[in-house]
């Protein structure tokens, strides 16, 4: 009998010893996931050094651009691990797209947007914050520069890492304006910009999130709570993908497209009329075969807002790839001019193209290897997301833009799309209150939830919420002094 079980025995403890070994090998998996990222991270970093190591001339100050463009590539790498996320998030949240699938079209659209039609030039230095004539020598100006760099790069990593979508923009400036000061005083900061920055941090998510607000309203009104839903997304979808297809042709005109030709605001709006009165003509015909077919509930309506709202995303990561490469490379570009000129500034500072590849494919690495983090938070752990809401979220941060502008106001994506989703969040818990007191009387007693009940079932989750703003409020102020301090470290280290 015992020799009957004895390969029994053994089969069973041969099998308790492979599920330790699947254990072992799952466990030492999870460990060393972060690991592979932070080894890919240091490659691109030491091959951004030996790109600058290559390509820039000047013997006596190689070194120090050297160590610029090392971190320049970490600043690009952080801006894509944080910043992308707002443009991705959404579709995501919605289920629009897959993790896997907004990370390509992200890091194709972001690298285009940064190589085709980013900026060239970085006017006044870093958005004019402090002009080189007020720092003393060209060796306190370029480990200024670094100093913003560097401190920008940590708190946006550190921000990454708690989880709060944070604006890069906001993060170099507070890092020029800290280098700035501890370089040369208070005299060297232009206080008219920053309060014209500090404004933008209440106005752009607050507008953004009524835009989100009001469009989800009129979705609701018209569409979702019509008789006949599929009718109604006939007619007013093709309506909606118009505006949206306008907004972001003028958009894309303002700040996407400003190194290949320049377009003011007027010719913005032209632009975006002629392209939304032409999508709207374009889209009926699609959207009518679409729906042919369709349930008449709203799980059938997510069908007619899911290609529109992946197109948004992509066109949102070619603007932001535009635009927002200037946070890595800006400084970076400044260091580079400082080196080659001796600190003959003359307003403007062309960018090399081999900066703008660092960034542009920083972002589009930093994206892939840390993106999914805070591209999970902004579209479903904030609030529930669909097609329909994120759709009012893309559409809201295209016009938060163009309204921007007319108001001159230097705006970030990150508050503008966040706000986004907190207007849509807010929307629906004023919505869903609105809705329970209107129908209490017709349910009978005990089947309304109770007030205590209602409060406590919140559609924005409050802690995300004030972590986020809690982010924003200090970014400017945490990274001003970190650079001073690290200004202050580099100039005593390196004099």
């Amino acid at each position: 009998m015992t020799d009957n079980n004895q390969p029994n025995h053994h089969w069973k403890t041969l099998d308790r010893d492979l599920g330790r070994i699947a254990a072992l090998e799952s466990a030492t998996s999870y460990v060393a996931k972060p690991m592979v990222g932070l080894g890919i991270s240091l490659v691109f970093v030491v091959v951004a050094a030996l790109i600058a190591t290559v390509l820039f001339g000047e013997e006596n100050t190689r070194w120090i651009v050297v160590l610029a463009a090392a971190v320049g590539a970490y600043m690009a790498l952080n801006i894509g691990a944080n910043d992308v996320a707002n443009n991705m998030g959404p579709a995501v949240g919605a289920k629009a797209l897959t993790m896997g699938g907004a990370i390509l079209i992200a890091a194709i659209f972001e690298s285009a947007g940064a190589l085709l039609a980013g900026g060239d030039v970085v006017s006044t230095i870093s958005k004019g914050i402090v002009s080189p004539e007020s720092v003393s020598g060209p060796g306190i100006f370029i480990w200024a520069m670094m100093a913003a760099l560097l401190s920008s790069a940590l708190w946006i990593n550190l921000a990454t890492w708690v989880g709060a979508p944070v604006s890069t923009t906001h993060s170099i400036v507070g890092g020029v304006m800290g280098a700035g000061i501890a370089a040369a005083g208070f005299g060297a900061v232009n206080w008219p910009t920053m309060g014209s920055i500090a404004a933008s941090w209440v106005i752009s998510p607050v507008l953004a999130g009524v835009i989100a607000a009001a469009f989800l309203a009129f979705i609701k009104a018209f569409i979702i709570y019509q008789d006949d839903k599929i009718a109604a997304a006939r007619r007013w979808v093709p309506f909606l993908v118009a505006i949206m297809a306008g907004a972001f042709a003028a958009y894309l005109a303002l700040k996407g497209l400003s190194k290949l030709v320049k377009i003011d605001l007027g010719n913005a709006l032209l632009i975006g009329l002629g392209v939304a009165v032409l999508s709207y003509f374009l889209s009926a015909p699609v959207i009518k075969r679409k729906s042919i077919g369709l349930e008449n509930r709203n799980k059938s309506l997510k069908v007619l807002f899911s290609l529109p709202l992946v197109i948004s995303a992509a066109l949102l990561s070619f603007a932001h790839g535009a635009n927002d490469v200037a946070n890595a490379v800006g400084p970076l570009a400044a260091i580079v001019h400082a080196a080659e000129t001796g600190g003959e500034f003359a307003g403007k500072v062309h960018i090399p193209l081999w900066v703008m590849v660092i960034g542009a494919f920083g972002i589009s690495v930093g994206l892939v290897l840390f993106g999914p983090k805070l591209i999970r938070m902004v579209g479903s752990q904030i609030t529930k997301l669909n097609p329909m809401r994120a759709y009012c979220v893309a559409l809201s941060a295209a016009i938060t833009v163009i309204v921007a502008s007319w108001l001159g106001l230097p705006v970030s994506s990150t508050h503008i799309a966040v706000g986004g989703v907190f207007g849509v969040g807010f929307f629906r818990e004023w919505h869903a209150e609105r809705r329970a007191r209107q129908f209490a009387g017709q349910r009978g007693p005990g089947k309304t939830r109770a007030p205590e009940e209602r409060k406590r079932r919140k559609l924005v989750r409050r802690t995300h919420f004030l972590t986020i703003l809690a982010a924003w409020v200090i970014t400017v102020p945490a990274s001003a002094v970190l650079s001073a301090v690290v200004f202050v470290g580099l100039e005593a280290a390196l004099g």
